[in-house]
């Protein structure tokens, strides 16, 4: 989240196919329809998801990535990423009035807006569809989310 910026429902939605080993790419298909994006596999991202995917996710059939650990195994929802990051944030130590995947997602536009990003630029890495839901992070405070833009994703898995 905090790397790419991605919803809460497109990491719940992202199935096996989407991850391209080979070219090292994610393909992401954006919930509010702004089609797909390919974005490059980080070897950090590549290895926290290869050791979730040998130590963590249950065997199944299912193409979605990330499933729920106990039966009836199925996609995890919104929600269900919405608990486990918030305990997983606090567990190592982040403490922000907001929590969850949306906290994760604001500290990627502020890092951007940091690196000197324009907001469409922004707007269009986040698959925003007018300038207008880009704007709210112009006026981000780089201090309360540097703590969540520099976590360690693997602490995450």
């Amino acid at each position: 989240f905090a790397i790419y910026g991605f919803r809460a429902m497109e990491v719940a939605n992202l199935r096996l196919e989407d991850i391209d080993w080979e070219h090292d790419q994610i393909i992401m298909f954006r919930v509010k329809g702004r089609g797909r994006g390919v974005y490059p596999l980080l070897p950090t991202v590549g290895n926290a998801i290869i050791r979730y995917l040998r130590q963590v996710r249950p065997q199944s059939l299912r193409r979605e990535v990330f499933l729920t650990l106990k039966a009836p195994l199925r996609p995890i929802s919104g929600a269900g990423l919405y608990s486990l990051i918030s305990k997983r944030m606090l567990k190592i130590g982040i403490h922000t009035p907001h929590r969850g995947p949306h906290s994760l997602r604001h500290a990627c536009a502020a890092h951007l807006v940091s690196e000197g990003f324009s907001l469409k630029e922004i707007g269009d890495h986040l698959g925003h569809r007018s300038s207008s839901a880009t704007r709210i992070y112009a006026k981000v405070d780089l201090e309360g989310l540097r703590e969540v833009a520099t976590f360690d994703l693997g602490g995450l898995i």
